[in-house]
């Protein structure tokens, strides 16, 4: 028995997640080795595009997003994007083993939250209405409830790259963050346009003529450089374990935010599949604050103490100088 094309999606977004977890980790390792030898990325550097590991990263998400692409076509987003809290889970556990950014038990907790929530979004999603054409779609999108979450968008996304990251970039995730989810949510309806375009034209319906075709791709593009750029300033500045789920959670609240203005998901729902769906982001949403505490929480070294080198980042501390013992240890 075949796939339905709901299982064929939720497949394919959860192979999605398994890449961009892992990615996270490998690019972040990348950006480390790269600061090493050159300007970070989180002030403007580009030495990591000579870093091989960073590739590696970019590679693996790649694969991931065209999972992701392709689960689009099958499976409405309110359905596909709550499964990217799994990535959530790859990149800490990773992160804690490969990078040494602990991971506490709070941050399990924090990590189990987040899921939970993301299934109990998943079971009461509204039933998306599948768009059968691109002309379709552009109705939808140039509808005045759209048009001005768009300019709402571009107006924040502005700001924050104006005003906000030169003050507060390299102190505040969500000013990276905030950049990569607005910009994100308007990659998907735009990804989910494109992908209706090609699964019609391999039908045999062509939608190749059509210039909103091609507007939706050169949108869609833009925003996923757009994010690459503010991710990676992101990943460079901040641990990987705290940059994912906040991701994770910006990214999925913006991005069901939009489909249901554009393709009003929740159009016939009744009050408690609204409440439960709320009760879900309110249960991912506390996941995040666990983990933020945890990751706060970590105790610095005092003077005096042992300190620990990881083999790439050497903690240099105001109050005196390290003698180094030997590769792996030293003394403050």
């Amino acid at each position: 028995m075949g796939f339905s094309e709901n299982t064929t999606g939720l497949v394919l977004a959860i192979v999605s997640s398994l890449f961009i977890g892992t990615s996270f980790i490998l690019k972040k390792k990348g950006l480390k080795r790269a600061a090493a030898a050159g300007t970070p990325a989180g002030v403007g550097g580009y030495t990591y595009l000579r870093e091989p590991l960073w590739w590696a990263g970019m590679i693996t998400m790649i694969v991931g997003e065209v999972s992701n692409f392709v689960a689009y076509i099958y499976a409405p987003a309110v359905l596909v994007t709550p499964l990217g809290a799994l990535s959530i889970i790859i990149s800490a556990v990773l992160a804690h083993f490969m990078l040494r950014e602990r991971l506490q038990r709070l941050g399990v907790v924090g990590c189990i939250l987040c899921i939970v929530g993301s299934v109990v979004i998943v079971i009461h999603a509204p039933q998306e209405h599948m768009p059968t054409s691109v002309l379709e779609i552009w109705i939808l999108a140039i509808q005045p409830a759209f048009v001005i979450y768009v300019a709402a968008t571009i107006s924040i996304v502005v700001a924050l790259m104006l005003h906000f990251e030169p003050r507060y970039g390299q102190t505040n995730v969500l000013v990276y963050l905030g950049i990569c989810s607005l910009m994100g949510a308007l990659t998907v309806v735009s990804i989910k346009a494109i992908g209706i375009a090609i699964k019609l034209t391999l039908e045999g319906i062509s939608q190749i003529a059509y210039p909103q075709t091609w507007f939706f791709l050169a949108v869609a593009v833009i925003c996923v450089v757009m994010q690459l750029n503010y991710l990676n300033k992101a990943l460079d500045t901040f641990n990987a374990a705290i940059v994912s789920p906040v991701y994770y959670v910006m990214f999925t609240t913006l991005t069901i935010i939009a489909s249901a203005i554009m393709f009003k998901d929740w159009a016939g729902q009744n009050a408690s599949s609204i409440v439960s769906e709320m009760c879900g982001f309110i249960t991912v949403l506390s996941g995040t604050i666990v983990l933020h505490v945890t990751r706060e929480q970590e105790p610095a070294n005092p003077p005096g103490n042992i300190s620990w080198y990881d083999g790439e980042d050497i903690k240099v501390m105001e109050d005196g100088p390290y003698i180094m013992l030997n590769d792996s240890n030293y003394f403050h």
